[in-house]
């Protein structure tokens, strides 16, 4: 399918072709017909993305200071690596369009196949041929809309809203200032709430079209003082709607300037926001802002979810909103045809940017068009490159986000017996550019099509935790050698399955690997050969200075991430058993009490005895500064010591005396991990880290989060399949 699609770091617009996005259970697949173009914010994005490296740092210090603070841990190259590879992904283009449904996922109801939608949202209402949208983020289209128009959607929502942080009364009068789409429709809005409307642009045939929607009064910036009093009779405007967009205070001056005694002020539009004191301090001016479509807007168990607010207590959400908008359009309250300047196919639609950028023509409403909507099922295969002869390992990666571009393929990538043969991502958008740059065969946004792949013998697996077991089951029962990020899985049911597939499969030679890399890091070897003579059990801390993550973040959702103890302070458990060289067999765990963000579980200590006697305890902070290191590993024996410091620094004591040992950089493991992995598959090692081990990890991290709840002790059950095995109380 084509798609616009923009390279930040080169800022290269173009028309790509790609994979078709997958149905998900919570949203539709839309084939779209129109879809629109914001020009105001979209050219925003575009110029942005054309600025140079140092451009785009002077608009972002914010992102260069993480940079900087990254560099002290990462090392400087490496860190610039990070950056230029972030800079290279692609951006989705749009937020408003308007289609076909072409299938409905599973947990959606009221919508069919072949229904007209409109749909809205950034990354999901896209400028794309086939697009996948929550349920939330879509509605039917009335009778008697078409396409063109219900494609102004998300604007539409975006000016209603705007229009009931105003609270209009009849009677009012209003000024909006901006009359870009926004400033148009708003206009169309506040008179058909009874208000008498006083609009505002620097452009004189904007100011025209706002008389022909009803504006009563219309005025330049330089007039709008006088034209405001004159309206109002000297007493000022009820309200002043700022739909503008600039980086100047020029628009909230001069809405305080014009605005009655006890006036309203609401933000639409990205403008600068430093306040004059006098006038909103001495009208007890109420400044409002109004977060783009209504409430529900960011919040990931309403859009991504699909969990409603209740009618009653929240009457206008943004899906609301954007039916409410097609209604008004529907009764010919709102008209739209006369705002659209210019159409373009799809094919053609380069050249809407270009119109923007240039300004060599007035513009308003662009709409991009979909000629070929809905004429076959879409592909999610697209093929970059030839065939190319089959190395010893061909791997599909299955998931490409940060960590695996970042601390995984570099070094996949440096192995002549490895070749990346797939890339297959949700969307397809980043899938196709990291295709194109590691030369990949092809890309897809389907995974049972890499797990069918006959030349693919082995699958790294990179995407959310809630996939994990579902894809590992399926790539084993397939013939692959599995790579798995942790965790493992997230639930027991999971596990079991997982173990009995895996034992039926290693009897053939495969192998399953979880990404517990901090046992491969050279500071733990050099542990491990610290303590090889012991005779008696080791005392181990493991403190983590983890860093808040805030609830709504997908780690935080049991059921997606499976929260930060089962998706990170596995590795921890893991350090400790390879340290001690023993499975855990029992775990207790204790939480804080209560925190305001209402997450607890990721403020914690885990307490864990070991088989050989030893024991262990991991402390994971989520509310310490990010100025001290994240991790701090000490183990005690036999008279021996030993302080690891956030793998840079091993400090080592015995017979009274103190050794060093220092990694250039921060070494958690990872190219020495990826080494392992290939190495198994290939020369048939055993495997490095067997299944029992693996098992025992998963089982203590879903019993801590047990214990964190009832306070208990459980034993840690080593067989898979007893019956017992979600952990007894010792």
């Amino acid at each position: 399918m084509k798609q616009i699609v923009q390279n930040y770091r080169t800022g290269v617009l173009k028309v790509d072709e790609l994979p078709a996005p997958t149905l998900r259970p919570g949203g539709i697949l839309v084939a779209n017909r129109f879809s629109l173009i914001s020009a105001g914010t979209e050219k925003t994005t575009v110029q942005m993305a054309q600025k140079s490296l140092v451009g785009k740092a002077l608009d972002r210090p914010e992102m260069v200071r993480k940079m900087l603070n990254q560099a002290r841990k990462d090392g400087l190259i490496d860190t610039l690596r990070m950056a230029l590879d972030r800079l290279d992904s692609p951006a989705a283009l749009g937020y408003s369009c308007a289609g076909t449904v072409l299938s409905v996922g599973e947990k959606v109801s009221g919508l069919s196949v072949g229904e007209g939608v409109a749909c809205a949202g950034q990354n999901y209402a896209s400028h794309a041929e086939v697009v996948y949208v929550p349920k939330n983020l879509c509605v039917k289209i009335p009778t008697g809309v078409d396409f063109e128009d219900a494609s102004f959607v998300a604007l539409g929502a975006i000016a209603l809203q705007a229009v009931r942080q105003t609270e209009p009364r009849l009677g009012d009068r209003v000024a909006v200032i901006g009359l870009g789409l926004l400033g148009q429709m708003t206009v169309q809005l506040l008179k058909a709430s009874g208000c008498f409307v006083l609009a505002s642009d620097l452009d004189p045939d904007r100011l025209e079209m706002a008389r022909t929607f009803g504006a009563d009064s219309a005025a330049l910036p330089d007039a709008l003082v006088d034209a405001a009093a004159a309206f109002t009779s000297g007493h000022g405007v009820d309200a002043a709607l700022i739909t503008a967009s600039t980086k100047e205070n020029g628009p909230v001056e001069v809405a305080g300037e014009i605005s009655r005694k006890k006036g309203r002020v609401v933000v639409v539009g990205a403008v600068g926001m430093t306040l004059p004191r006098e006038p909103y301090y001495k009208k007890e001016l109420d400044l409002r802002l109004s977060m783009s479509y209504g409430p529900g807007r960011y919040d990931g168990e309403y859009e991504e979810k699909g969990h409603d607010y209740p009618y009653g207590y929240v009457r206008w959400t943004e899906n609301r909103n954007m039916r409410a908008f097609l209604d008004l359009v529907q009764q010919g309250r709102i008209r739209l045809k006369p705002l659209v300047t210019h159409r373009y196919a799809i094919q053609d639609s380069e050249r809407a940017y270009r119109l923007m950028t240039e300004g060599q023509e007035p513009y308003l409403g662009i709409l991009v068009s979909y000629p070929s909507a809905g004429a076959s099922q879409p592909a999610r295969i697209i093929q970059v490159a030839p065939n190319q002869p089959l190395s010893r390992l061909n791997l599909g990666l299955i998931g490409a986000g940060n960590h695996v571009r970042d601390r995984l393929l570099p070094h996949l990538l440096s192995m002549k017996e490895v070749a990346v043969r797939a890339v297959c991502t949700a969307t397809g958008l980043h899938g196709k550019v990291l295709t194109e740059k590691i030369q990949a065969t092809y890309c897809t946004t389907d995974y049972r099509e890499v797990c069918k792949d006959p030349s693919i013998n082995a699958v790294l697996i990179g995407t959310r935790h809630d996939s994990h077991g579902r894809m590992v089951v399926e790539a084993l029962r397939a013939g692959k050698h599995v790579f798995v990020e942790k965790p493992l899985c997230l639930t027991e049911e999971e596990l079991e399955i997982i173990a009995s597939v895996y034992a039926e499969r290693a009897q053939e030679g495969l192998h399953l690997f979880v990404g517990f890399n901090r046992r491969f890091s050279a500071h733990l070897d050099e542990a491990r050969q610290f303590f090889r003579d012991r005779r008696n059990p080791l005392v181990m801390l493991y403190r983590v200075n983890a860093g808040l993550l805030p609830a709504e973040h997908w780690s935080q959702d049991p059921a997606a991430g499976g929260g930060r103890v089962i998706g990170e302070a596995c590795h921890f458990i893991d350090v400790l058993q390879f340290l001690c060289g023993a499975r855990p067999i029992s775990v207790h765990a204790r939480r804080i009490a209560e925190h305001r963000s209402g997450i607890t579980a990721d403020q914690t200590h885990l307490s864990l005895a070991f088989e050989d006697g030893s024991i262990g305890t991991v402390v994971y902070a989520a509310g310490g500064d990010a100025a001290l290191a994240k991790e701090r590993f000490e183990a005690f024996g036999d008279g021996r010591s030993l302080v690891l410091d956030d793998f840079r620094l091993s400090e080592y004591y015995a017979a009274g005396r103190k050794t060093v040992f220092k990694t250039g950089r921060c070494d958690k493991g990872f190219r020495s991990e990826m080494s392992r992995f290939v190495r198994a598959i290939l020369q048939g090692d055993r495997p490095a880290i067997s299944f029992e081990e693996i098992e025992a990890v998963t089982r203590a991290c879903f019993l801590a989060m047990k214990s964190q709840s009832t306070g208990r002790v459980y034993a840690v059950r080593r067989s898979a399949t007893d019956a017992n095995s979600a952990g007894d109380d010792t």
